[in-house]
C-alpha cells in the first residue's frame, strides 16, 4: 500500500528562547502564534525534560515550529556544515514584494543579503534570533524553464552520484541577470 501524504504537517527547530523566537516571527515576518504545547515530560519518550513548543503559521497550511528546551546544553549548530546551507526558505509573491521585505527587514536593523538570482526565483537571506538562516524567495521563472528543469533532474541526479560533480544540464540557470 502506498503512502498518500497529503502536505508536511509542521516543520520544527530549536530556539533559544521561545517568547523572543514568537515575537520576531510575528513581528518581522508577520507571522501568527498559533499554538504552544508546553510539558514536563517528553511524550514519546518519557523523559523528564520540560520544553515549550510553539508553532507560528506560515501561510498556506504551512506551520513552522520550534522547542525550547532550557535542562539542554546550550544549541549550537552542526560545525561540519556551512551556514549557507541549512535554511528555512519562505516564498513571497513577487520581486517588488522581495524588495518590500528587503526594506522591512533591514528596518529592523537586520542584515540582509541579496537579491541573489538563482535563475527561476531570487532570493534574500538574513538569520533569525536562534542563527536559522532565512531565505525570502520571488519566483521568476517560467513554466517552461520549470519544466526544463524537472525533465532534466533525473539525469542530472545520476551523474552527481558518479561524478560528485556539478551537472551542466541547467548551466542555463547561471547565465541571466
Amino acid at each position: 500500500m502506498a503512502i498518500d501524504l497529503k502536505r508536511i504537517h509542521h516543520v520544527a527547530y530549536r530556539c533559544k528562547d521561545a517568547k523572543e523566537t514568537v515575537d520576531f516571527y510575528k513581528r518581522v515576518l508577520n507571522m501568527d502564534f498559533v499554538l504552544a504545547i508546553a510539558e514536563n515530560e517528553v511524550p514519546s519518550t518519557k523523559a523528564p525534560d520540560p520544553y515549550m513548543h510553539v508553532f507560528m503559521d506560515a501561510g498556506m497550511g504551512n506551520v513552522l515550529a520550534f522547542f525550547e528546551l532550557p535542562n539542554s546544553p546550550d544549541m549550537g549548530r552542526d560545525e561540519q556544515t556551512p551556514a549557507w546551507v541549512q535554511h528555512i526558505a519562505f516564498e513571497v509573491e513577487d520581486l517588488d514584494a522581495l524588495e518590500s521585505a528587503k526594506a522591512s527587514i533591514e528596518a529592523e536593523g537586520l542584515d540582509v543579503l541579496g537579491p541573489v538570482n538563482h535563475g527561476i526565483f531570487k532570493s534574500i537571506y538574513f538569520f533569525d534570533p536562534n542563527g536559522h538562516r532565512l531565505e525570502l524567495a520571488a519566483n521568476t521563472g517560467t513554466p517552461e524553464q520549470m519544466k526544463q528543469l524537472n525533465d532534466v533532474a533525473p539525469a542530472m541526479i545520476e551523474e552527481w552520484s558518479q561524478t560528485k560533480r556539478a551537472p551542466q544540464h541547467a548551466a542555463w540557470l547561471h547565465e541571466q541577470d
